[in-house]
């Protein structure tokens, strides 16, 4: 059974995530997601609301097979502590391989054992707009013993910062702006009101 395992921090999740999570589901048996937090980042949203509209987002894909869910008890601040968790779900036997955007290269040789975590599963890297994949960092992993593939999707040019500073709805599919309006989850209608005074 080949798993694909994708953690993310998206604070809100975007219609990107979606289009990566319809792109995993028709190569993967299964794929799991869960919300993250990242370390190296600052977080203003609660995980549980960040789970909650990953469902949302699930709900809305027209996937092919229902292969999709959220799994948010594989979240942990160690992505090795996730692996562990997934073993006890699926079994040693499955293939496991770690999703991470483009944008993550360069954090990972500082992740909590790092050698130890791609020695458990396969790596693979979905490149993001902005975000080079330098041969350096490839190389960086490959001494790691980090086993690597490049998906051959290239992440929607949209991302959670521009919703958040800016009130970019362009990017959210909307039953998760209905959602973040429902819970009162981001301060983006404040920001568009002070747009619209400093005209």
């Amino acid at each position: 059974m080949r798993i694909a395992l994708f953690g993310t921090s998206a604070d809100p999740p975007t219609a990107g995530h979606q289009e990566i999570l319809r792109w995993l589901s028709e190569r993967y048996d299964w794929v799991a997601v869960w919300a993250a937090d990242n370390p190296f980042k600052s977080h203003q949203t609660q995980l549980e609301h960040r789970a909650a509209m990953l469902r949302l987002l699930i709900a809305d894909m027209d996937a092919p097979r229902h292969n999709v869910a959220v799994t948010q008890d594989l979240s942990s601040w160690r992505t090795l502590e996730t692996v562990e968790k997934a073993k006890q779900h699926w079994g040693e036997e499955a293939e496991y391989t770690l999703v991470i955007g483009s944008d993550l290269i360069n954090q990972l040789p500082r992740w909590y054992k790092i050698e130890d975590l791609l020695q458990q599963v396969q790596l693979l890297i979905v490149p993001r707009p902005g975000y080079a994949i330098e041969e350096s960092s490839l190389e960086a992993i490959e001494k790691l013993r980090g086993k690597i593939a490049i998906a051959t999707l290239t992440g929607l040019n949209v991302s959670s910062t521009a919703y958040r500073e800016h009130g970019d709805t362009e990017a959210l599919i909307a039953p998760i702006v209905a959602y973040i309006h429902q819970q009162h989850l981001y301060k983006c209608q404040d920001a568009t009101t002070k747009r619209f005074q400093l005209r």
